[in-house]
């Protein structure tokens, strides 16, 4: 299985908007496959459940799958996978995970949550990154306090022997903060900066990182 394993620093950071861009990038030379085996907070719309970040990572890919291959468990209860899915009275392990995460192309899979997350019964979205053996994405929120949060799930994933492709900045809010100096200077990782201002830039780093 090759591909990428998304993940970050926490909710609400950017994963999704970060992992859309990255699969359109990716998708200009391979065939992209898009998996989010697990979301929560999902909405009801005239009877059916609808998904936010699955259908938008399956509008980013380039291979036409349905929406519930895509994402196969989906769950209303705005919570971790962990507990959504008590909830729901479908209780998920770490084998389901791993079934639904599976492709044949490329794959990019979007964890839920922050990389030591609920995402199923006495599973955290580290032990997924673990199994599927796939690079690691970390996603985080570039602001005051991002050296700590980068450095914290950097060496996390570094205690599980997880290979870590990049730190994505997500530059939400333009600023002058030297977070990708000292992120770089207190680990070994590849740090790339998304400022939608830059876009050009952010591409040629990426394009470095992934050829």
């Amino acid at each position: 299985m090759k591909g990428l394993f998304i993940s970050g620093s926490g909710t609400n950071v950017g994963k999704t908007f970060i992992a859309e861009r990255l699969i359109r990038l990716l998708s200009k030379t391979r065939p992209v496959a898009v998996r989010k085996p697990v979301e929560s907070d999902c909405k009801v719309v005239n009877g059916i459940l609808i998904t936010h970040d699955a259908i938008a990572l399956q509008k980013a890919s380039n291979i036409v799958e349905n929406i519930n291959n895509v994402c196969r468990y989906q769950f209303t209860q705005c919570s971790s996978g962990e507990s959504a899915s008590i909830a729901s009275d479908k209780v998920l392990g770490l084998t389901d995970l791993i079934d639904a995460c599976q492709s044949s192309n490329y794959v990019v899979v979007e964890g839920a949550g922050g990389l030591l997350s609920p995402i199923a019964l006495d599973t955290l979205n580290i032990d997924l990154a673990v199994t599927l053996k796939l690079p690691l994405v970390l996603v985080v929120k570039d602001e005051l306090g991002a050296v700590n949060q980068a450095l914290l799930v950097i060496k996390v994933a570094e205690q599980y022997n997880l290979e870590i492709a990049c730190v994505v900045l997500n530059q939400i809010i333009e600023n002058t903060l030297d977070n990708v100096i000292a992120i770089k200077r207190y680990s070994d990782c590849k740090v790339v900066v998304y400022n939608e201002k830059k876009l050009d830039l952010f591409e040629s780093e990426i394009d470095r990182v992934f050829t």
